[in-house]
């Protein structure tokens, strides 16, 4: 097994080796070349051995990598945060992959040279993250037969062998011969409060491997400072002390003794330990020959001895045992515990490649709560997760940089106590500190520069996550790059992401929606398992506009759009509708899909089908669904039908902001309607035709049919008005009927301010230019309400009819009809008895009888059959005759 590891490891390299791009002959003039150096480790698991060949190239070996977004060879300066980060690119080699022991041979770009370079590091440009750097010694370092100046193995996670004891367990070791020592790396992808125990057993045991073995045994403390100890084992239990005071177990060796002799009986010495990535790595150092011949065993360094190793979870100390004890490790043989056969003489390497955690988070996590707020402070750098890093950074609730996880549609509240010149913003991009100075874009949730406070003085900050917002955003300070850390947000129930929801038809279907702006989004949850959800706006599968959302072979969740224009599978037409922030998934069977669309689609009606799919957040939108076994993206056949579907549709109504689904049309709409019609089918226009055509009336008998019947209209139409404000819960004028509505409704309002400023009546039968002004005017409104209000009632059809459907609004607009044109003969009729009328007047025909006018309002001064000089004329006192030939 070895063999066919070191084989493929063999192949890898020989591959990186092709890979690499050959370029053009060298010199060897730097003082850096033939220096070797191996990589200090910052993240991602990076190990190597980076040699340097000529004046613009340089070979890496023994390289371990996990993948990163962007990875560069970087040149800095200096190492430290400010200089990290104004770094450069210095080779076109991209580094995108996991690299497993490989060895290669990297360019510099033509325009580097070693001499610009202090610091070579692999650089994550996207996260601005240091994955594990080299800084290159000067030229008087070097010597001058060309012998590598740094020692083999200087830092402290490259050793000579490595051996793999579990899937997420290594030894890795260096034989000190010289100094009689040996340094031991233990290495595994564990929990940060777990142990890893490795040792020497008993050479005279042979079935309890246990009983009597030398074993290390370390981990990370709660501050998360390394350590390790010396255990000897007598029993299989923890350690337990006796009432004698004697100790049995699993135990450290300095509690067999008494408190002077600790110095002599520890074996162990802790050189390096660090956590990445979610592994844990601890170098440590013992003797061979170890000073303590009674509960340490010697290492026969040219000899096959027998260890034993485990992990498993870690007790801290509390005041009985006031240090760390390895529990139980449990779990399956070679999994959580284990033995083998070692010479630490031999040369060894199985570890192929990084160790890669399935948990790569070691940062505290804080989970935002509603009714408490976050405290935001600054303080040192520790821990932080993504070096290189400031010297401060963000705290929150006293947690340095921690993973804040936030869920949809759940107000997050800040304090922000962090000082004047940090602000705080939520923000896409990982690195912060005001991405547009970077010349990168990013998106701001929450925050800003007015985002700052003090202890003294603290500045709230409420952001409330909505659906839209992506599953991992960051908070870090608006004035210096990366101070924060990673935010999650999460799904939280469905009902608190969407402002509204309503069960849809058989009740098998629930449809969550936000109106947003120009915008709404939906999302629509199958109550029952199936291999697609699809909902449709229309009153029917045909002619309807369907979204169908399903997870495909790969696992992906999919949400595409069709137009449906009839009952089988060829009549299922791909749309391309502007859907973002799509979604979709199935758990346990259930289909859930989310997606933001806008309300009117940005083209022509004319142009797509889909082009006329639009939704008006005033008129009720219709819903239907249907479930089915499978669905593909590719063509359809009778296997992607539906199973079962909705019954009828269902009307929601997507201003009232409830969870309820209409289906008939609601009676106060209905008497809204009535209201409206009796106001102005009957008597607006009633009122006019009593001014009009009831003058000749002896008395004032048309005034008050006229005064009466416009007051009442109008108390009727703003009734009528409250209603549907009322019933909609809102006042929108996006539609064409309450567009003409409001029109008719300002200019019958008019009327009745008009007439309070009438001007007095002229007295002697004066011609007065403002009355004649006042009563044009009074005419004109009148006439004009008249004809936008008939257009609210044509315009109010129509809008029911989208909104309940024609079958509704079909009878009703012919009844609307046959009134007008009912009326519209009347009108005629009248004004044809009218003119005939003031002819017979002027023409002294009929019981003309002189001076028999009033002196009231019965005359109409707009008539345009001249009765203005007949008032005239009547006024003076004189009778003036005039005649004229008969022309019969």
């Amino acid at each position: 097994m070895p063999r066919k590891r070191v084989f493929l490891g063999f192949l890898l390299s020989l591959l990186h080796l092709c890979y690499a791009d050959p370029g053009p002959n060298c010199s060897k003039t730097s003082p850096l070349v033939d220096l070797r150096y191996e990589f200090t480790m910052a993240q991602h698991q990076l190990r190597g051995v980076l040699t340097i060949l000529d004046d613009c190239s340089f070979r890496v070996s023994q390289f371990d990598m996990l993948p990163g977004s962007d990875v560069h060879w970087w040149g800095a300066i200096a190492p430290d945060f400010a200089n990290l980060t104004a770094g450069f690119i210095v080779s076109d080699h991209a580094l995108n992959e996991t690299y497993k022991n490989a060895s290669f041979v990297v360019h510099l770009r033509q325009n580097v040279a070693w001499d610009q370079i202090r610091v070579l590091a692999l650089w994550d440009r996207p996260t601005a993250s240091d994955f594990g750097h080299i800084v290159l010694a000067d030229a008087a370092n070097k010597s001058s037969d060309s012998v590598p100046s740094l020692p083999v193995n200087a830092e402290p996670t490259m050793f000579e062998n490595c051996k793999t004891l579990s899937e997420n367990f290594r030894i890795r070791w260096t034989l000190n011969a010289d100094s009689g020592s040996i340094d031991i790396g233990l290495e595994a992808a564990t929990g940060i409060m777990n142990y890893m125990a490795f040792g020497w057993a008993n050479p005279s045991s042979t079935s309890k491997l246990m009983i009597g073995a030398d074993v290390a045994v370390a981990g990370f403390k709660e501050e998360g400072t390394p350590f390790v100890d010396d255990f000897h084992i007598t029993e299989y239990s923890e350690c337990i002390t006796n009432l004698d005071g004697s100790v049995q177990g699993v135990c450290p060796d300095r509690n067999y003794e008494d408190s002077d002799s600790v110095g002599l009986v520890n074996n162990t010495q802790l050189v390096y330990g660090h956590r990445r990535d979610g592994v844990s790595f601890i170098r440590y150092r013992r003797l061979l020959e170890p000073v303590d011949k009674k509960y340490d065993l010697p290492v026969n360094s040219t000899a096959s001895m027998t260890v034993i190793w485990a992990i498993g979870s870690l007790r801290p100390p509390d005041t009985i045992r006031p240090y760390y004890l390895p529990q139980n490790h449990g779990g399956p043989r070679l999994v959580a515990y284990g033995n083998l056969v070692l010479n630490v003489s031999e040369n060894v390497d199985d570890c192929l490649g990084p160790l890669d955690a399935e948990d790569k988070e070691d940062q505290d996590l804080i989970i935002a709560d509603a009714s408490a707020p976050l405290v935001v402070m600054s303080g040192p750098a520790l821990h932080y997760p993504n070096p290189p890093n400031p010297l401060k950074v963000f705290y929150i609730n006293k947690k340095e940089a921690p993973v804040l996880r936030v869920e949809r549609g759940v107000p997050v509240k800040f304090s922000i106590q962090a000082g004047h010149n940090v602000a705080l913003y939520i923000t896409s991009d990982p690195i912060g500190g005001n991405a547009t100075l970077r010349n990168e874009s990013e998106i701001v949730y929450a925050g800003g520069p007015q985002a700052e406070g003090v202890q003294a003085s603290p500045m709230e900050l409420v952001w409330k996550p909505d659906r839209n917002t992506p599953d991992q955003v960051y908070y870090n300070s608006l004035y210096e790059e990366k101070m924060g850390w990673r935010v999650e947000v999460v799904d939280g129930g469905l009902s608190d992401m969407y402002n509204n929801s309503v069960v849809l038809d058989d009740q098998q279907v629930t449809f969550f929606w936000t109106l947003s702006g120009d915008s709404i989004s939906i999302a629509a949850r199958g109550e029952k398992k199936s291999g697609y959800l699809a909902i449709g706006f229309g009153s029917g599968m045909v002619n309807s506009y369907a979204y169908v959302g399903w997870v495909d072979e790969s696992g992906v969740g999919r949400v595409n759009t069709y137009w449906i224009d009839g009952k089988d599978a060829l009549t299922v037409h791909p749309t391309s509708e502007n859907l973002k922030y799509v979604r979709c998934r199935s758990e346990n069977g259930i289909i859930t899909l989310e997606f933001t669309r806008p309300l009117k689609p940005p083209c022509s009606p004319d142009e797509r089908p889909e082009c006329k799919n639009i939704i008006d957040r005033t008129t009720p939108l219709k819903v239907i669904w249907a479930m089915g076994a499978r669905w593909t993206d590719r063509r359809l056949n009778v296997r992607n039908m539906h199973s079962v579907t909705s019954s009828r549709p269902v009307r929601v109504l997507l201003m009232r902001g409830s969870a309820e689904a209409e289906e008939d049309l609601r009676p106060v709409l209905a008497v809204h309607g009535f209201m409206m019609f009796l106001a102005w089918g009957i008597l607006f226009p009633g009122g006019i035709l009593a001014a009009r055509y009831l003058k000749h009336v002896k008395g004032d008998g048309w005034y008050k049919i006229h005064v009466y019947l416009q007051y009442s209209g109008l108390a009727i139409v703003l009734l009528a008005l409250l209603f549907a404000v009322a019933e909609l819960r809102g006042f929108y004028v996006s539609s064409v009927h309450v567009k003409f509505g409001i029109a008719a409704i300002v200019l019958a309002c008019v009327q009745p301010v008009n007439a309070f400023l009438r001007p007095k009546k002229p007295a002697n039968g004066e011609v007065n230019s403002k009355r004649l002004l006042w009563e044009y005017f009074h005419v004109i409104v009148g006439r004009s309400a008249i004809v936008v209000g008939m257009a609210a009632l044509i315009s109010g059809m129509k809008h029911l009819g989208d909104r309940y459907g024609g079958e509704n609004a079909h009878g009703l607009n012919w009844a609307l009809m046959l009134w007008f044109m009912m009326g519209a003969l009347i009108v005629l009729y009248l004004e044809y008895h009218e003119k005939r009328r003031r002819r017979d007047r002027i023409f002294g025909r009929s019981n003309f009888v002189l001076g028999n006018h009033e002196e009231d309002d019965s005359l109409d001064l707009l008539s345009p059959t001249g009765t203005l000089a007949e008032k005239e004329s009547q006024q003076s006192g004189r009778m003036e005759v005039q005649l004229e030939p008969l022309s019969r």
